[in-house]
């Protein structure tokens, strides 16, 4: 078997009870050897069982009945004294195991040096019964009838020793299986501290990250109180531009469509230009588009009339008259009557030139052959003969006129003369005249 080592100068431990017994440091790094410690006496303990049952095994062959006996039960008290320890070794080292983690193994190795201490006992007791069993070597003859059933007892405490010894190696296991746990907790721990260092590493970037959080809202905040006097501003703006608007729509809206009098000054809406309205009805200077175009009623800016006024209209102060009086006659377009400046209208002179083309009838009758013919014609026609009455004579070519006018019944021809041409040929040329005049 192999011998573990014993607990030497180490973190955490010392074998100094003066200096604050086996385990007086509470760090890790020590429980290996302290564990080594445990398991140790219990292969001492073990060893000593095997030394009491070679003992016992001597003293059966050499030693008398009584004295077998004696030292069998001495054995036996051995064993029985090695068996406790190595339960004691056992239950201690079920406690190791079962406080593997830092805070309560303190008090697991405490209890596994005193386990080594009850076995380095068991192992002194053992070598006294060794010792006790040779001393009575002397007196086993008169104890021999007895040695055969001491024998039974030895091999029972022989029985006893291998249970023993099974339970120091079951210890030594559980021992080991300790030490194991104590290795991962230990590792555990290391693997704590990391995450630790690395919880500190990432604390210390989440304070970072806070603080960079913190000037962001900073500045943010900065941003928002700005954001916020623009905001103000632009509602201050917007309510400005808000009652501007306002104050432009209503203007636009008097501009448009007011009709009770002026905007501003002398400003009136387009609707009172174009309808009408105060101000510019009969005013001087007004009048809407509307009375410019109909009124046939007044003047329409107290001095001039409408178009329609000029066109077709008859009011007595509109001296220079319409169009259609122009065109019909004046007054209620009556042709007789003047319409301005003592003038008539366009009917009254067509009607007079009417007149005058009848009395031209009356005295030019056309082309006829003969006088007899034109004066037939014109009888014919309900007219009378008089003197001058002019016709054109295809025969003579030339226009004749009457001199006396038929007279009687039947059918008298009047006198008619031709109107012929001047003779001019005893006058002087126009050349010679002028150079008459000249030379006079």
């Amino acid at each position: 078997m192999t011998t573990a080592a014993r607990p030497g100068q180490f973190t955490g431990a010392t074998d100094n009870s003066a200096n604050g017994g086996l385990f007086g440091d509470t760090k890790i790094d020590g429980i290996p050897d302290l564990v080594g410690a445990d398991v140790l006496a219990a292969q001492v303990a073990a060893a000593a069982a095997k030394v009491s049952e070679t003992n016992a095994a001597t003293s059966e062959t050499n030693a008398d009945a009584d004295a077998t006996a004696t030292a069998a039960d001495r054995v036996a008290t051995g064993a029985d004294r090695v068996a406790t320890a190595a339960d004691v070794v056992s239950t201690n080292a079920d406690v190791v195991t079962t406080n593997a983690n830092v805070a309560s193994i303190s008090g697991s190795v405490t209890a596994a040096a005193n386990s080594a201490t009850a076995a380095a006992n068991s192992e002194s007791a053992a070598a006294g019964s060794a010792t006790s069993a040779s001393t009575s070597a002397s007196t086993a003859t008169t104890q021999a009838n007895n040695a055969t059933t001491n024998a039974s007892l030895a091999t029972t405490a022989k029985n006893a020793a291998v249970v023993a010894q099974t339970a120091a190696e079951t210890a030594e296991t559980n021992a080991e299986t300790a030490e194991t746990n104590a290795e991962t907790a230990e590792t555990n721990a290391a693997t704590s501290a990391s995450n630790a260092s690395t919880s500190a590493s990432n604390s210390a970037t989440a304070a970072s990250n806070a603080s960079t959080s913190e000037t962001n809202a900073s500045n943010s905040a900065t941003a928002s109180a700005n954001s916020a006097t623009a905001s103000a501003n632009s509602a201050t703006a917007s309510a400005s531009s808000a009652t501007t608007a306002t104050t432009e729509a209503t203007k636009s809206q008097n501009y448009a469509i007011k009709v009770d009098g002026a905007i501003t000054g002398s400003e009136y809406s387009s609707k009172a230009w174009a309808t009408g309205g105060t101000g510019i009805d009969n005013a001087s200077g007004g009048g809407s588009a509307k009375d410019w175009a109909t009124d046939t009623t007044n003047t329409v800016d107290n001095t001039e009339y409408s178009a329609k006024e000029y066109a077709i209209g008859i009011q007595s102060g509109q001296s220079n008259g319409s169009a259609k009086q122009w065109a019909l006659g004046g007054g209620n377009f009556v042709m007789s009557t003047a319409v301005s400046g003592g003038e008539y209208s366009a009917k009254y002179w067509a009607d007079q030139a009417a007149s005058s083309v009848a009395n031209f009838d009356e005295k030019y009758y056309g082309n006829y052959a003969s006088d007899a013919a034109a004066e037939n014609a014109h009888e014919a026609a309900g007219k009378t003969v008089a003197v001058g009455d002019l016709y054109y004579s295809t025969s003579v070519n030339a226009v004749r006129y009457c001199q006396v006018a038929p007279s009687g019944t039947g059918a008298p021809v009047g006198t008619w003369q031709s109107i012929a041409q001047q003779d001019l040929s005893s006058y002087a040329t126009n050349g010679f005249a002028i150079a008459m005049s000249i030379a006079l």
